[in-house]
């Protein structure tokens, strides 16, 4: 595929979703003891996140979710079975259209660049998350220490009962592993 085809391709995905899967479901509602893990995990020791009384007299009512913890409420189980037949994906979920194009055009290698949270609001027990992926950008080829590569940007959006919770924006580096002539 020539450089001009492959810009092409890629121009025609943003905008879209990741993938056709549709959005994601948290496979729990938010509860206690995930946000109690988390908390004694990064040894945060908020009493919103923990503490039922403290909670209740606080500006949210009882217990929220640390914010961070967007992105895992709809992170798939891992699957420990045939990880090896994955590549070492914990996940038997279908790949993004935009990293099966530019591993055919030979950049697979994989560096994730950077993540930035938006947090609109905390979650509450007992909701159920949905999140929707769409893919913003992907940039012109660039040369870097790891070898030429394209920066894939996508969004995915956090809702409960349509309403945006939250947003996080992710960026990897797709660059031709062992590429000399960067």
């Amino acid at each position: 595929m020539s450089g001009a085809d492959l810009v092409e391709r890629l121009a025609e995905l943003v905008g879209r979703p990741i993938s056709d899967t549709g959005p994601t479901i948290a496979p729990d509602p938010i509860n206690q003891p995930m946000i109690r893990h988390w908390a004694a995990a990064f040894e945060d020791w908020n009493p919103v996140y923990t503490d039922a009384e403290a909670a209740a007299q606080s500006r949210f009512g009882g217990i929220v979710a640390p914010p961070l913890m967007l992105q895992t409420w709809t992170m798939a189980t891992p699957l420990i079975t045939g990880i090896a037949e994955r590549g070492g994906s914990p996940t038997d979920v279908s790949r993004a259209a935009v990293l099966n194009l530019l591993d055919e055009a030979g950049f697979v290698g994989t560096l994730a660049s950077n993540s930035e949270f938006e947090i609109v609001r905390y979650l509450h027990l007992g909701e159920m998350l949905t999140a929707t992926t769409v893919l913003e950008s992907v940039s012109d080829e660039k040369q870097t220490r790891l070898g030429a590569g394209h920066f894939v940007t996508w969004i995915t959006t956090y809702t409960v009962d349509d309403e945006v919770v939250g947003r996080q924006l992710f960026r990897i580096l797709k660059f031709r592993a062992g590429d000399e002539s960067s």
